[in-house]
């Protein structure tokens, strides 16, 4: 194979770790933080939105928000994702990875800073201006899938590729953990200063006038870690593989590399010429492409759609089922800003137990145990966690069963994280030619933004109680934590049995993985081998 490999892309295939992987590592990794943090702050604050902006003199409870209203608020970013990923994917196909790879950036800065901004003399105008903010949020969020998954993977050398862009993704725990401690000292600030009164104590002096500034303050500091990177996304040379199988610059490339690598490559001009008389430029919707790599896309979609219905159910709701097992007190029993604090604790809890960890497992074994093993692996253990919580549901609302709860809900997410939230990521950005890659990757990403709209929307209204008097303001009655509990153990079956048309991408190069640079015989072998769907 090498012997048919550009010496450049051979070079970045055989490179030793060096500094400049974990260089591309943090760039790539910040925008990632961003993104799970502005994605996932929503849920801290949701409940606090409700009891600023939808509470009635005199209520019971306080105040939350309406149904529509929480649907767009918890699903709008996610539908900007959808079009992000599709978008910033194609076009990173077309222009480049670093061309593109700034704005994605810079809507990030502007929208984060801009949702925490929202105006209006209205509770609705007020969220239909943050709902506007985190649309195109999310279009910025969704770009950063594609381009940060492709930079990486044609950054890295083979034998460590798979960790170095699970690494990429690993910063998505330390954005939902960031997010958790934001809202920690946050809340516990204004808290302290306040010191405001249970809402069954005294309703009016539970959500002091200064409580606004809470929510605006814990959205705009997603501003921060995007902004401080742009400079070294500016700064990073376009990668080689696009520059020279794509835009066909050999000289180019091997100049990039060269400064990068700190050797001298060749330009080897006459061997791309060869490459790029061979027949590799059927299109998406060729069927060669459907016949080389139409059933892996079907694998990477499906199997990333499942994956982002339970996660992201679990992760946006996760308040909704601790309050549903007491683990987190009931609205009344608290001020506006201790349930701030209670909800912000309990997910830095679960992120700091289960979910950081369970990354960085990924990137400790995806080269070893291989993308195809952690993904089965994290499927099954999912199922089977997730109907052990839901089977005997009503022994785990006890109070002496609900730590014993949180235990096991929390290694659904370890598994999740040890498994396909990780390697969903991965595999996209390894097993597609380098034309098609940064678009592949993005339609793998956007059928999960799909699942995460189902699970984000679905959830909130199956979760509610069958009893019409416990079902929150405005909502009909649903069909109960337990019951979606065990819909969500079906569907991580489901993605168990879909991870076996993704193929393994393990210690492979990613010209041999899609068969570029080869001829028309070598090619077809390849593709026969490549077909696999299991570790060999």
């Amino acid at each position: 194979m090498a012997g048919n490999q550009l010496g450049v892309l051979n070079a970045l295939d055989v490179a030793k770790t060096q500094l400049y992987h974990f260089t591309a590592i943090v760039i790539a990794g910040m925008g990632f933080f961003t993104d799970a943090y502005d994605l996932f702050c929503i849920s801290l604050v949701s409940k606090l939105l409700g009891r600023i902006y939808y509470t009635k003199p005199g209520a019971v409870k306080p105040g939350t928000l309406p149904p529509n209203v929480a649907d767009a608020v918890n699903g709008v970013a996610l539908c900007g994702t959808l079009a992000g990923q599709l978008f910033f994917g194609w076009l990173g196909d077309k222009l480049g990875r670093k061309k593109v790879y700034g704005i994605t950036l810079i809507l990030m800065v502007v929208c984060s800073i801009g949702s925490g901004l929202s105006f209006g003399h209205s509770p609705n105008s007020v969220m239909a201006t943050l709902c506007f903010f985190r649309f195109w949020l999310g279009f910025g969020i969704g770009g950063d899938y594609p381009l940060s998954a492709t930079i990486m993977s044609e950054y890295a050398n083979k034998k460590t590729r798979g960790a170095f862009i699970a690494a990429v993704f690993a910063m998505q725990g330390f954005g939902i953990l960031g997010g958790g401690i934001v809202a920690l000292i946050v809340s516990s600030a204004f808290r302290n200063k306040y010191s405001p009164p249970a809402y069954e104590v005294d309703a009016a002096a539970s959500l002091p006038p200064q409580a606004d500034y809470v929510w605006r303050l814990i959205l705009m500091f997603g501003a921060l870690p995007a902004a401080l990177t742009y400079y070294w996304r500016m700064k990073m040379p376009e990668t080689a593989r696009y520059t020279a199988l794509v835009a066909k610059n050999a000289k180019q490339a091997a100049a990039d590399m060269s400064k990068v690598l700190h050797v001298t490559l060749e330009a080897e001009e006459e061997k791309l010429e060869r490459i790029n008389t061979q027949e590799h430029s059927f299109g998406l919707f060729s069927k060669r492409f459907a016949k080389r790599h139409g059933l892996h896309l079907v694998g990477t979609t499906t199997t990333w759609f499942l994956l982002d219905i339970a996660f992201y159910s679990q992760n946006l709701f996760q308040k909704d089922i601790f309050t549903a097992i007491g683990w987190i007190p009931k609205s009344q029993t608290m001020s506006s800003l201790e349930e701030v604090f209670k909800i912000a604790k309990a997910q830095t809890l679960i992120a700091l137990c289960s979910t950081v960890p369970g990354y960085w497992f990924t990137v400790a074994f995806i080269d070893y145990l291989g993308r195809f093993t952690i993904q089965l692996m994290g499927f099954f253990f999912m199922t089977v966690f997730m109907f052990a919580l839901a089977i005997p549901y009503h022994h785990w609302t006890l109070t002496p069963n609900r730590i014993s709860f949180v235990v096991i809900y929390s290694l659904t997410f370890f598994f999740a994280n040890f498994g396909p939230n990780a390697t969903t990521f991965v595999v996209p950005a390894e097993i597609f030619p380098a034309r098609l890659r940064s678009t592949c990757h993005g339609i793998s990403a956007a059928a999960g933004k799909a699942g995460a709209i189902v699970g984000a929307f679905g959830f909130l209204y199956a979760a509610q109680s069958q009893d019409p008097k416990q079902v929150d303001a405005g909502y009909p009655t649903g069909i109960g934590v337990k019951n979606s509990l065990l819909v969500l153990g079906g569907i991580n079956f489901l993605g168990m049995v879909f991870t076996f048309l993704v193929p393994e991408s393990k210690g492979r190069s990613l010209e041999e993985l899609t068969g570029e640079e080869e001829d028309e015989t070598a090619g077809q072998a390849t593709e026969a081998g490549g077909s696999r769907t299991v570790p060999v």
